[in-house]
């Protein structure tokens, strides 16, 4: 039995392009920091052939042109040659395995039915599709750190901090004051001020196509929600839109700003905005970028422009006892601009 596994595994059906073709035709479902338009956008020159990735910048604000006589020289206009930087950041990489057992096959059925047997392709497509689901949330961890200007690992550790990085200072995080009873303005002034803060921070970037994104924590979007100022707009757009009144894990314009009740893991701490936070950026100005650099460490895979996941199996070539379904992303989420986030909190 395990050597008629072994020759199936050989075929083409199961070769390492067409697994990642077959994961690519089955689609990313995205979370929803995947699905913001204009939020994270793949680099200007196309995903990367090779594990590095190189950011150029330069300074190019406009001055103002002092008058001078008819007929003299002009001015000369400053080049900003001299301010060209690029930095290389290699891309990481997340790898995933679950192992068929020879035994796992044989005369066993197929979940939930009485008749079908267990067949080596939904083993193959069962084993992906739950890297697949661990892969999604991880890109989503990464997403959720770079809106708050670091990639992260699992464990919580800075891969890559951008402030640090492109050498750009964070704002610092504000307190707002969220009462039941406020209802004099000071919340639309106070969304105000954070979305002129982002726009000048971004320095003319998305022009005017920029949006503004606050993800609340739950603590956070029910203060929000239960002041007096924000109640009465909201109960009107429920009118106006015939909307379910339940605020929770929805999303509500005001201010010039998209808030957003953000719906991480339900441990509310693996993937999540922290208790009582607000995290504010802009989508649509390019500062965030999502590379895939390719699985180099394949031969079929080198040099060739990277893609967002790739799938193989890997044969017990000894005792022909079991094969590991594998997985591998190299995936890079940057903010080049993390001078442009915004941080809230409320006491």
């Amino acid at each position: 039995m395990a050597n008629i596994t072994m020759d199936v595994f050989r075929q083409d059906a199961f070769s390492a392009q067409n697994l990642t073709a077959g994961i690519d035709k089955e689609g990313y479902v995205p979370t929803m920091l995947g699905s913001i338009p204009g939020l994270f956008v793949p680099p200007p020159l196309g995903q990367p052939s090779q594990k590095w990735i190189f950011v150029e910048e330069r300074n190019s604000e406009p001055a103002i042109i002092h008058t001078s006589p008819r007929g003299s020289e002009p001015t000369p206009g400053r080049t900003d040659e001299p301010s060209r930087k690029a930095r290389a950041f290699q891309v990481p990489r997340l790898a995933r395995s679950r192992r068929i057992e020879a035994t796992e096959i044989a005369g066993i059925r197929a979940f939930n039915s009485l008749t079908e047997m267990q067949t080596l392709e939904m083993m193959v497509q069962r084993f992906q599709y739950l890297i697949q689901r661990d892969m999604s949330l991880t890109w989503e961890n990464m997403r959720l750190g770079a809106v708050q200007g670091a990639t992260l690992d699992a464990d919580g550790s800075t891969i890559y901090d951008w402030s640090a990085e492109f050498q750009q200072s964070l704002p610092g995080e504000v307190t707002w004051t969220l009462s039941p009873s406020t209802d004099d303005g000071s919340i639309r002034t106070q969304c105000s001020v954070t979305r002129r803060a982002i726009l000048r921070a971004l320095k003319g970037l998305g022009g005017t196509g920029v949006t503004i994104w606050g993800l609340a924590s739950d603590s956070w979007w029910d203060a929000f929600m239960a002041t007096a100022e924000v109640r009465h707009t909201w109960q009107y757009a429920m009118q106006a839109t015939r909307l379910q009144e339940n605020a929770a894990w929805q999303q509500f314009d005001y201010g010039g700003i998209t808030f957003v009740n953000y719906r991480g893991t339900d441990d509310v701490s693996t993937v999540a905005v922290p208790d009582k936070k607000v995290k504010f950026f802009p989508a649509g100005a390019g500062i965030f970028q999502e590379v895939y650099a390719p699985a180099d460490e394949r031969f079929e895979f080198v040099n060739t422009p990277g893609q967002q996941a790739y799938s193989w199996i890997v044969l017990d070539e000894k005792r022909n006892s079991w094969a590991d379904v594998e997985m591998n992303s190299y995936p890079l989420f940057m903010c080049t601009m993390p001078q442009a986030l915004q941080h809230g909190k409320i006491l």
